[in-house]
């Protein structure tokens, strides 16, 4: 029998594609799904907490303060108590935030030391990118609503935790916190926490003036004691 007329084994043959490499696609397109995700979640801004902030409450935590001096000064121990309200009407009126201004736009260096790298005015750029700035106070527990730019993008950033003072230096001991709407995990909170409140740059802008002995939050309200 001649067998010229029949299909040759090679046009059955079907190309296969291994297992391997559809597991190959389903992580590399489950990455990119991911990443996509993590960066919808920290642009997406979270609300501000509804707090209140007037130049009365401003004048009643300055007359406070004042009366503390005063008691200072004589030799006398003093405590101020800030409500909510005080403490952002107080910090409304004595931070430098850039509010709707646009802020600058400051390129990350490449290599330290290299071209590019962030010069001191670039520093102080990052710094003024802070917008907004409101404080909740619950129980022993503080919670900061930070609103920066990022190269022309707002973005949130919350943390929670207790404030607290040791050897004339503040303490910040995390809770939550998160960048967006994307939650950090308690370990990568706790560890960058600890590298900011231990950085050299950073130890003595955390050192609480002389004359306070204690700085709390006590329900949910900020607690400063004066020596």
């Amino acid at each position: 029998m001649s067998t010229a007329n029949l299909p040759s084994p090679a046009t059955h043959a079907r190309p296969k594609t291994s297992v391997l490499r559809w597991a190959f696609r389903i992580f590399r397109w489950t990455t990119y799904l991911a990443a996509l995700i993590t960066l919808i979640l920290l642009l997406h801004k979270s609300p501000p907490p509804l707090v209140e902030a007037t130049p009365q409450a401003a004048a009643r935590a300055e007359e406070k303060f004042a009366q503390v001096e005063q008691s200072v000064a004589q030799g006398q121990q003093a405590t101020v108590r800030l409500d909510e309200t005080e403490l952002n009407s107080y910090l409304a009126s004595h931070l430098d935030l850039k509010g709707d201004q646009p802020a600058a736009s400051v390129t990350p260096a490449p290599t330290p030391g290299g071209p590019g790298s962030p010069t001191p005015e670039d520093v102080e750029k990052m710094r003024s990118s802070v917008r907004d700035v409101k404080v909740t106070m619950a129980d022993d527990r503080v919670k900061a609503y930070v609103v920066f730019d990022v190269h022309g993008k707002d973005m949130t950033l919350e943390l929670e935790g207790k404030l607290g003072a040791t050897n004339g230096y503040l303490q910040f001991q995390p809770v939550s916190g998160q960048i967006g709407s994307l939650p950090i995990p308690q370990s990568t909170l706790e560890s960058a926490v600890q590298r900011l409140m231990e950085s050299p740059e950073n130890r003595e802008k955390l050192r609480l003036p002389p004359d306070i002995s204690d700085l709390h939050i006590e329900n949910g309200e900020l607690v400063a004691t004066y020596k």
